[in-house]
């Protein structure tokens, strides 16, 4: 069985890591077994579907994610405003390090696949968004929720845009760390 289990994470592991270097259209059941060094049948015993394996591939993504996130905030001082700086810089950098995962994990219209249980991995990071949210800007309208989700679609739109290369053209800044301060000044107001 723990054979069976290491196999498993394997085949995440190298479809995770095709689909960063190559895009979705590079992550094949088949290919992913080409890679893992096993028959092309192998990965029907754990992913019956490619939409299973691609969910699990984004479950694999948003459990990476919030572990960088969980030991970055370990580190950051306690005042919710740098806390969320520090979130959004780990997002930003997942998304930079992690391109095709970070693409994948967010793509609701490829991964209808309700029981894997990808809330449970992904809904949590956005609660804590907006408990900081919530700490760094207490007033009640709009309310914590509605100013996260702004705030995550600003760093989603950062984090894609940087990625294409539009913002470095429009911009011309070579780092996105101008960009993200003006996003939390436009959610949260001007850093006190």
């Amino acid at each position: 069985m723990q054979a069976d289990e290491g196999l498993r994470e394997r085949l995440i592991r190298v479809g995770g890591e095709l689909l960063d270097h190559q895009g979705p259209s590079a992550v094949s059941l088949r290919e992913i077994a080409r890679r893992a060094g096993v028959s092309h049948g192998a990965p029907r015993r754990y992913f019956p579907t490619h939409l299973e394996l691609l969910s699990a591939i984004a479950r694999d993504g948003f459990t990476d994610l919030a572990t960088r996130v969980n030991s970055a905030l370990a580190e950051a001082p306690g005042h919710p405003r740098v806390r969320l700086a520090t979130l959004a810089r780990v997002y930003l950098d997942f998304a930079a390090t992690r391109r095709g995962r970070y693409e994948l994990m967010f793509r609701h219209d490829l991964l209808e696949s309700g029981h894997l249980r990808l809330r449970d991995t992904s809904l949590p990071l956005f609660r804590l968004l907006t408990d900081l949210v919530a700490q760094a800007r207490p007033e009640p309208e709009p309310p914590a929720q509605v100013v996260a989700g702004a705030l995550w679609a600003n760093l989603h739109g950062i984090a894609q845009l940087w990625n294409w290369g539009s913002l470095t053209l429009a911009t011309g800044a070579t780092d996105p760390s101008a960009l993200l301060d003006a996003a939390l000044t436009a959610h949260l107001g001007p850093a006190a």
